[in-house]
């Protein structure tokens, strides 16, 4: 009897050390990448204005090969939409964009299945030397108060960021080929 008890103590004090643990973590996980695409801002806002064109460039829809894609029609600007369903349910999810503006960018919602809502944004901005755009990718989610929220929250930078980069980096080449 003594054992259980012990073992119960136990148990109640690791879960309460974990959640003050995860008061230091941030309450909220933002994942970002920047770059220099050598091509008008005209053309870069054309190919993330257009969602169509994300399965060209955006990582995630390489990923999942087995995505079923679903668009709004029109396909791009405010309130444009695409859905995907994926075999695994939990990475079934919709697109929506808030807000496009030619000089600034596309600023879109996201919400997956079972997951909080992730704000982000693609911006947009001539370069110093006025030939290229720079670009600035960002991804932001509210996370609570859950410690196994704010875990995932506290890794999103490492497990996501890559991505971010290669979408970058092949919408880099896709905007560079077409100036």
């Amino acid at each position: 009897m003594r054992f259980i008890k012990l073992l119960i103590i136990s148990v109640l004090c690791f879960a309460v050390l974990i959640f003050l643990l995860s008061l230091l973590f941030p309450s909220k996980a933002v994942v970002e990448r920047s770059g220099v695409i050598d091509a008008p801002v005209a053309v870069v806002y054309s190919q993330i204005n257009e969602l169509k064109t994300w399965q060209e460039w955006n990582p995630w829809t390489k990923l999942e090969a087995a995505n079923t894609l679903q668009f709004s029609n029109p396909s791009q600007g405010k309130n444009a939409w695409y859905s995907w369903t994926s075999a695994n349910d939990a990475a079934s999810g919709k697109l929506t964009v808030l807000r496009s503006e030619p000089d600034k960018g596309v600023y879109y919602n996201m919400l997956f299945k079972d997951m909080r809502p992730m704000m982000g944004g693609l911006e947009i901005r001539p370069s110093k030397e006025g030939t290229g755009t720079v670009i600035h990718w960002y991804m932001e989610t509210k996370l609570g108060w859950k410690p196994w929220w704010k875990l995932r929250g506290f890794m999103a930078d490492r497990l996501m960021g890559p991505q971010v980069e290669q979408g970058l980096t092949e919408l880099k080449a896709r905007c560079e080929k077409m100036k």
